[in-house]
């Protein structure tokens, strides 16, 4: 069933560039007549601590995947409770905000809204509205700051904002749409992943077959005397690292050269190709320099595998480690990539990684050398290569044509959830079918999803998040 959502009959002009026309009966206020400000600290420290993304608005700190810069003490830091807008100042312009559904503690850094008594009901609409594409300008203009990653949202400038206002019973409908409309889209993004896993864990088995064990399934065996490693082929060379590789420690004069990424994902890529603006520096100078064929760790995600050998000359972040081959004919590129990849060494990794907690775990050079590496001969190595790319290649087109269904459908959400809380399209009566009877999604107006292509799009990439603690 496809649901044709269709405007309002009666409009009227907002005086706002950005958003045009809205609905007669709508109203815009600015932020002060809708929020007051709340200031209130914990006296012990012992609330549920929570914490605010653009990913998944205000949600409690033990269910996200962030364990970083963890006080010691929480007396006096903000207390929230449910209902409270809460901004992290310095990421509002990237949506770093959202209503709270729990009461518990977040930054003294960040700041706590509570909508006035004659907007309490409203609390669910300003959590999609103000999270919307159609507050990104608003955002990002009264946010203040000398470069783009550290632009910060002020009380004043938040309450001088223009905050759009639907009549109670039509925030009703519009929140009971987009809920039933987000269930929908999180159940086909869910799936959507899971496939991902399943492709990738079929992946990933080829692959370490391939690189452990080679492609003849009758070759003679020999035992590895590692014990995460087992049985190689006979004529497979097994040594710890500091015999194939050596440490690098060039750093650049003019920080120029192509910042390179490193994520457990896409390995060593150029930085520009992704969708990271985080922790962008002044300047470059003194970062790290990686060539062509060298090896890049990322020091603190060598355990969840974000490293890889660089196709180009670069520059890293000065606290991963480099590391450039004492032969350069002794390992091809694609086979080293591929082999500190699989199950067994990231497990290594993280076996030899120290620290204090899993979000600082490092993996220092002097450990990394002691890991014992495999090599075939080139002429193996180079079979290998070539047999794997030939036996994922429909496995990658797959996970390739999956995410790119994934970006279409959060551009969909986006797109959806913009022309809703803005009074372009008309939810009013509007009921989606059951959600276990649905077949398809409704369309937005007259348009529908585009067919799905194939570009990879990586979606979390971790350097965002290592990055940060440097």
């Amino acid at each position: 069933m496809s649901l044709r959502l269709k405007p309002f009959p009666a409009t009227k002009d907002s005086g706002l560039p950005w958003l045009g026309k809205v609905p007669d009966s709508w109203r815009i206020l600015r932020g002060k007549n809708v929020f007051r400000v709340i200031n209130i600290r914990s006296q012990t420290g012992a609330e549920e601590l929570l914490t605010v993304s653009a990913v998944y608005g205000v949600v409690p700190r033990r269910q996200a995947t962030v364990t970083m810069f963890k006080a010691e003490s929480y007396v006096g830091h903000k207390l929230c409770w449910p209902g409270d807008l809460v901004i992290n100042s310095l990421w509002a312009w990237m949506q770093g905000l959202g209503i709270a559904r729990h009461h518990g503690l977040i930054s003294s850094a960040y700041s706590v809204y509570r909508p006035q008594p004659a907007f309490a009901e409203y609390a669910n609409y300003f959590h999609y509205a103000l999270r919307s594409d159609a507050y990104k300008w608003e955002l990002q203009t009264r946010s203040k700051g000398v470069w783009l990653s550290r632009l910060q949202l002020s009380d004043p400038a938040f309450l001088d904002m223009p905050i759009i206002l639907p009549p109670p019973c039509e925030v009703t409908a519009i929140v009971r749409y987009l809920d039933q409309a987000d269930k929908r889209i999180r159940r086909f993004i869910a799936a959507k992943r899971r496939l991902i896993e399943l492709l990738n864990e079929q992946k990933q088995a080829i692959i370490q077959k391939a690189v452990t064990r080679g492609l003849d399934p009758n070759v003679r065996l020999k035992p590895s005397g590692i014990d995460w490693l087992g049985d190689v082929p006979a004529d497979w060379v097994t040594k710890p690292a500091k015999y194939f590789l050596r440490e690098i420690d060039e750093r650049s004069s003019t920080g120029a050269e192509e910042l390179l990424s490193v994520s457990h994902i896409t390995g060593v890529s150029p930085r520009r190709q992704k969708n990271i603006t985080m922790f962008m520096a002044e300047s470059y100078v003194g970062h790290k320099v990686c060539r062509s064929g060298d090896l890049v760790i990322n020091t603190m995600w060598a355990w969840m595998g974000a490293l890889g050998v660089s196709k180009q000359t670069g520059i890293v972040s000065p606290s991963y480690a480099v590391y450039r081959p004492r032969d350069s004919c002794a390992f091809a590129p694609g086979f080293l990539d591929r082999l500190l990849r699989t199950t067994p060494y990231i497990s290594e990794f993280t076996c030899r990684s120290t620290g204090i907690r899993s979000s600082r775990l490092r993996l220092y050079p002097e450990e990394f050398l002691k890991i014992p590496l495999i090599q075939p001969s080139k002429e193996d190595q180079d079979r290998i290569v070539d047999t794997i790319e030939g036996q994922t290649h429909e496995l990658d087109t797959a996970i390739s044509r999956t995410n790119r269904e994934i970006e279409l459908i959060h551009e969909y959400r986006t797109r959806l959830i913009a022309e809703v809380v803005t009074g372009k399209l008309d939810v009013r009566g509007v009921e989606l079918p059951p959600l276990e009877e649905a077949e398809e999604l409704p369309a937005v107006g007259d348009e529908a999803l585009d067919e799905p292509g194939e570009e990879e799009t990586e979606l979390e990439p971790v350097e965002e998040v290592a990055d940060a603690a440097e």
